[in-house]
């Protein structure tokens, strides 16, 4: 008796073959799919998502696939359109299937190599759209440290060894030495980098290790007790390198230094703007002296109020609340940037006024949010806005909360 075709497991054609990226195959089972229209197919090349490691995309019948998923040992295709027909001919984005390839190859070398040369063991795996991540069961590493890490990964992608797949039941499993304990039951696929690394894994590879290309580690970072390190491989690598080497030029004609030296002279301008930043903060602090003097001849009914064109919102902080200490009066300033306006209100803490309950009054004068404390708010709006007009409702509004 012939078997329902649909109640068979879909044909995984990307375990025969992970570079083909064209099939034909037959509608199984139609469903609806978070209100979108999806199918399941009698045989797919299409890699569902899980392990890490993103769906494919393509086209079934001209129709984009969006989405990829299993359902137990089927895999349904998540769709932009209804796809008419029981016949479909299925395309794969070929460069997205060969980065995924190069990206989920070099995993399983550089998790290898982690352990080969730290001791450090895989915790979690994920394949990013520009970067990918390994978590590694380490406390710490150094860059000579990773630099051995890469070594080793790199020269077994220049040995070009070959990659195996191939199925083991799982009473046979213990057998063949994984770096991991499988995850799942029954029968168990193994992705074997000839003689270095042997992993249970469900994914698409590359068929050499040469096709990986270089492994590059390009950050860490600590996360829960262990390591997170971001990698590239193959094209990404290569893209990687370029964009770098693009800087690096760069910054060798802007500070006309050697390749090697350009780290020491963007150390040596950090330091200097460091010092002029000082040098400024101590000149503006100077100035301000001067300026809160002249301010407090100008008060008027218990309010200084002023609007400058040449400070910064730091700046205008600083002067009100050292306009404050001096005088039993409200500083109101105001301060406009490239990009907004910004008032300050400060108020000595012996007049016992909450300025807090001023934001939502003056704020949507300017188009403006802000908040602070009692004694400080500071609010930021329309850079376009008429800061003398803002000032006098601001003054208004202090004088009848003080009445």
């Amino acid at each position: 008796m012939e078997t329902d075709s649909r109640f068979l497991p879909t044909r995984r054609l990307y375990f025969e073959d992970p570079l083909r990226t064209e099939f034909d195959a037959r509608v199984v089972e139609r469903r609806t799919v978070d209100g979108r229209p999806a199918v399941i197919l009698d045989a797919t090349g299409f890699y569902p998502e899980s392990g890490g490691q993103p769906w494919d995309l393509g086209t079934l019948d001209g129709v984009a696939v969006l989405q990829v998923v299993e359902d137990g040992e089927r895999i349904v295709h998540v769709l932009a359109a209804e796809l008419p027909g029981e016949a479909v001919h299925g395309r794969i984005d070929a460069d997205r299937r060969f980065d995924h390839m190069q990206q989920h190859s070099g995993q399983h070398v550089l998790s290898q190599a982690f352990i080969e040369i730290l001791g450090g063991e895989t915790r979690s795996f994920h394949l990013g759209p520009d970067v990918s991540t390994l978590e590694i069961g380490l406390a710490k590493a150094d860059e000579a440290d990773l630099e051995r890490v890469e070594a080793r990964a790199n020269a077994v992608v220049f040995e070009d060894r070959p990659i195996k797949t191939y199925f083991v039941p799982e009473e046979r499993i213990g057998e063949v030495p994984l770096r991991r304990p499988p995850k799942v039951r029954g029968l168990i696929r193994v992705v074997e980098a000839d003689g270095f690394d042997y992993s249970a894994c469900g994914g698409t590879h590359c068929r050499r290790t040469g096709e990986i290309g270089l492994i590059k580690i390009t950050k860490a970072e600590r996360i829960r007790g262990n390591l997170r390190f971001e990698f590239v491989c193959g094209y990404r690598a290569l893209r990687d390198y370029a964009l770098k080497n693009r800087t690096v030029r760069r910054l060798v004609g802007r500070f006309n230094v050697g390749e090697a030296d350009v780290a020491a002279a963007v150390e040596r301008l950090s330091e200097d703007f460091k010092e002029l930043k000082k040098r400024a903060r101590r000149t503006e602090d100077a100035l301000g002296e001067f300026e809160v003097r002249e301010l407090l001849a100008r008060i008027e009914g218990g309010i200084l109020r002023r609007a400058f064109a040449d400070k910064t919102p730091e700046g205008l902080r600083l002067l009100a609340l050292s306009a404050v200490k001096r005088a039993e009066a409200v500083a109101i300033f105001a301060t406009t940037t490239p990009a907004k306006s910004h008032l300050v209100l400060a108020a000595p803490e012996a007049l016992k006024i909450d300025l807090r309950p001023l934001v939502a009054e003056i704020a949507p004068l300017f188009s403006g949010r802000g908040g602070g404390g009692p004694s400080l708010v500071e609010i930021a709006g329309d850079a376009a806005a008429d800061l003398e007009a803002v000032l006098d409702k601001a003054a208004a509004a202090v004088r009848a909360r003080r009445a």
